[in-house]
């Protein structure tokens, strides 16, 4: 029984960390891929999951240029998985914003992140899709 309770403990500070990427992915869809949402840029966004921040086939450490811009205005230590639960509505203020400030940030096509979202193409050119 002691085992276990170790086990569980440690599985709990291994997963902790994930939650405000969790966090941040699920304001992504709800902001770009929800409701009147074009269908194929939905598909495609699905299909693409993680890779929408992340290089696919690499650690999730690796962020594509999307993805770092992102990092720059929303670090995942400010979103603890306590202080979302307590502040739900400004958690999503502060994602939203963040987004909205990664989307103003150009994309190595010279085209900003948000015009690309906004004619229903995936931000980053570098997630290796």
């Amino acid at each position: 029984m002691r085992r276990f309770g170790l086990s569980l403990a440690c599985s709990l500070l291994l997963v902790s960390p994930a939650f405000a990427t969790n966090e941040f992915s699920k304001e992504w869809k709800d902001h770009y891929t929800g409701e009147g949402a074009n269908e194929e840029f939905v598909k495609e966004a699905r299909k693409a999951g993680c890779n929408v921040c992340h290089v696919k086939g690499e650690k999730k450490t690796a962020r594509n240029e999307y993805g770092t811009a992102i990092k720059e205005f929303l670090k995942k230590e400010d979103f603890t998985k306590d202080w979302v639960v307590a502040n739900p509505d400004k958690a999503k203020e502060l994602i939203v914003a963040g987004l909205k400030k990664a989307g103003e940030k150009k994309s190595k096509d010279g085209k900003t992140f948000a015009e690309k979202l906004k004619a229903n193409m995936l931000p980053a050119t570098d997630a290796k899709l």
